[in-house]
C-alpha cells in the first residue's frame, strides 16, 4: 500500500510540474500576442507610457517605477536631491535622484548607483526620461 501510494504521489507532483509547464506561458499570452512586455514604453496622447505586466496595464513611467519598487519592499533612500551615504547603502537599495525638476530611478548596483533602467532592461526609452539622461553630469 505505502508503495503504491509512493507512486501516486510521484504521478500527481510530476503531472502538476508538468501542467504548471504547460499554462506558465499562457498567463500572458494575451500581452505577448499583441507584442507587450514588462517595461515596454509607447507614447500615448503625448505621453509616455509603460506596460505593467502584473497589472496588465499601460502607467506613467512615474508609476512604473513606484509599483517595481513597492514589489521589493518599496523605495529604500526616498526621494531627494543628495545621494545616500555611501557606507550605509546596500546592493539593490533603491532612490530616486531629484534634478532641476525632474527624477530618476536608481538602484545600487556592483557597488555603485546606476538608473534603475541600466540594471534592468526594461526599455531604452527611460533612459531618456526626466532627470535619466542628466544622472551622472
Amino acid at each position: 500500500m505505502t508503495r503504491a501510494l509512493e507512486r501516486f504521489q510521484i504521478g500527481l507532483f510530476a503531472s502538476l510540474g508538468f501542467a504548471l509547464l504547460l499554462l506558465t506561458p499562457l498567463q500572458n499570452a494575451s500581452a505577448q500576442a499583441s507584442g507587450e512586455h514588462n517595461g515596454q514604453v509607447k507614447m500615448q496622447a503625448g505621453q509616455a507610457m509603460a506596460w505593467q505586466e502584473s497589472t496588465q496595464q499601460w502607467l506613467t513611467l512615474d508609476d512604473f517605477w513606484q509599483i517595481w519598487a513597492n514589489s521589493r519592499g518599496g523605495i529604500t533612500w526616498g526621494k531627494s536631491q543628495t545621494y545616500p551615504p555611501y557606507d550605509q547603502v546596500q546592493e539593490q537599495d533603491t532612490f530616486l535622484v531629484e534634478i532641476g525638476d525632474g527624477s530618476c530611478m536608481m538602484e545600487f548596483w556592483h557597488g555603485r548607483w546606476r538608473r534603475a533602467n541600466d540594471v534592468r532592461r526594461w526599455d531604452d526609452a527611460f533612459n531618456d526620461y526626466s532627470a535619466c539622461p542628466r544622472v551622472f553630469d
